[in-house]
């Protein structure tokens, strides 16, 4: 795999700092049932690096400490972890909004068959993703028969109540671009989503979330391999939008990797750049606000056209 970070740490992306914390997006490890191009993770069913029982005890001691509202659980498969129920439990017990960043088919591996139900009696909000509504795309990017099982996982919860409305179990899905270019516009694209579901297969959502890839990890390399890695990062830069500086992420977000380690976003996790405060102990004595965020090339990938967060589109005018 080529190295990206040494084409993006030379910088003019500016300088920007944290606001009040409160999400905690905590990576339980990189251990997946899949392996896609477009993860910046580098996930996959080889990988063995798991967050640990006492990480997953500082985690609920830092979410109660500083009252953080939302804890956002990514991979990775991140019910892999065999710690994942009992953190789940334990922060909806604290009041907290729980996010699983779930891939669908993970809800029909060998051990996995209650854990739709497990999901739906904690409440937790489940962001899916599927790259397209279309099986010939989504099996090319991420593997034969992902597509059927992606589409079983979301009836499996669809009939759990998830997605309908009044149920209070949100089911928002997430789509990434096939190739080097820009996400289209959010909401249009939403609304094809929930049709084409709909009309083929009786699939009920409530958001979709449309992702830039980042010039990183898998993908940054394969963009590398295909002389396409400039090209793309001119893209970035050319779409770049000021009005996004103020809602990035990592302005209210800290990323934990399984050891604990502070990063400012996920993408700085995978690239190894921390953030000021080195550890989740760290955050059980200082707030974090006011410090620096550390910045490099891809980070024009969340500031360029529409914007890009873990919540989707940033620019509700670019996004329509």
């Amino acid at each position: 795999m080529h190295a990206t970070l040494p084409l993006l740490q030379a910088t003019d992306f500016p300088s920007i700092r944290r606001h009040a914390l409160d999400t905690l997006q905590v990576n339980l490890g990189y251990k997946c049932n899949q392996s896609c191009l477009h993860c910046h993770v580098a996930a996959s069913p080889q990988r063995t690096e798991m967050m640990d029982a006492a990480t997953v005890d500082l985690v609920l001691e830092v979410l109660a400490r500083r009252r953080i509202g939302t804890l956002d659980l990514t991979g990775g498969a991140p019910e892999l972890n065999p710690e994942f129920r009992r953190l789940v439990r334990a922060a909806r017990q604290l009041g907290v909004r729980v996010i699983d960043r779930c891939n669908l088919t993970i809800l029909s591996e060998p051990g996995q068959e209650d854990l739709a139900a497990f999901l739906a009696a904690q409440a937790v909000e489940v962001t899916a993703s599927l790259p397209c509504y279309s099986m010939e795309r989504v099996d090319r990017q991420r593997g034969d028969g992902v597509f059927e099982r992606s589409i079983a996982g979301l009836q499996q919860l669809n009939a759990l109540g998830y997605g309908e409305p009044g149920s209070g179990l949100v089911l928002n899905l997430v789509y990434n671009p096939q190739g080097p270019s820009l996400p289209p516009p959010q909401a249009g694209l939403e609304a094809d989503y929930k049709r084409e579901l709909l009309q083929h297969f009786g699939i009920r959502f409530n958001a979709l979330f449309a992702l830039t890839n980042m010039p990183i990890q898998r993908f940054g390399s394969s963009l590398i391999s295909k002389g396409q890695f400039q090209p793309y990062m001119q893209l970035l830069k050319d779409h770049y939008s000021a009005d996004n500086l103020d809602t990035v992420m990592c302005r209210s977000l800290v990323s934990v990797d399984y050891q604990g380690e502070l990063y400012d976003c996920d993408f700085n996790q995978m690239l190894k750049l921390p953030a000021r405060r080195r550890h989740l102990r760290e955050l059980l004595e200082h707030d974090g606000v006011g410090d620096a965020i550390r910045v490099a090339q891809h980070c024009y990938g969340c500031t360029a056209g529409q914007g890009s967060s873990c919540g989707g589109a940033l620019d509700e005018r670019a996004a329509a």
